[in-house]
């Protein structure tokens, strides 16, 4: 058998992080034979173009899974993380979603995603220390 070693390295090239993240991949697709896979990214940009918030996801196994979803301080509390939101949920529908999946802590936008329909399904305490991560679904159909 081949020695191996194991090595901390925290900014690892693409080419290793795709290569780990293939290995996942190519697994799942074995496992679950689904190997349908999209990005679901949307951009908010302000008139001159620059980003001032978004949302990161993907979809797979006819899940939306949300990554990322941030707007920018001059932009909250006018509706736009609703919009990106909605974007998102649309488009997961549109390619033939059932659900949607995210997480977040305590300190962040729990409340935000229960207003719009997701339902905590798991919880980690004390993460990080002093608060909580939670896990919410919506059914999209």
């Amino acid at each position: 058998m081949d020695e191996a070693r194991i090595v901390f390295e925290p900014f690892v090239d693409e080419d290793v992080r795709q290569f780990i993240v293939g290995g996942v991949d190519n697994f799942n697709i074995a496992k679950t034979g689904i190997s349908d896979w999209s990005p679901a990214n949307f951009v908010l940009r302000a008139d001159g173009g620059e980003v001032v918030g978004g949302l990161l996801g993907f979809v797979w196994g006819g899940w939306l899974q949300v990554s990322h979803l941030w707007v920018g301080g001059s932009r909250r509390g006018q509706g736009w993380g609703s919009r990106l939101l909605a974007a998102a949920e649309a488009h997961a529908r549109d390619h033939g979603c059932v659900g949607a999946a995210l997480d977040t802590f305590s300190f962040q936008a729990r409340p935000f995603y229960e207003r719009h329909g997701y339902v905590v399904v798991g919880e980690m305490a004390d993460f990080p220390p002093g608060h909580q991560r939670y896990f919410l679904q919506k059914r999209l159909d």
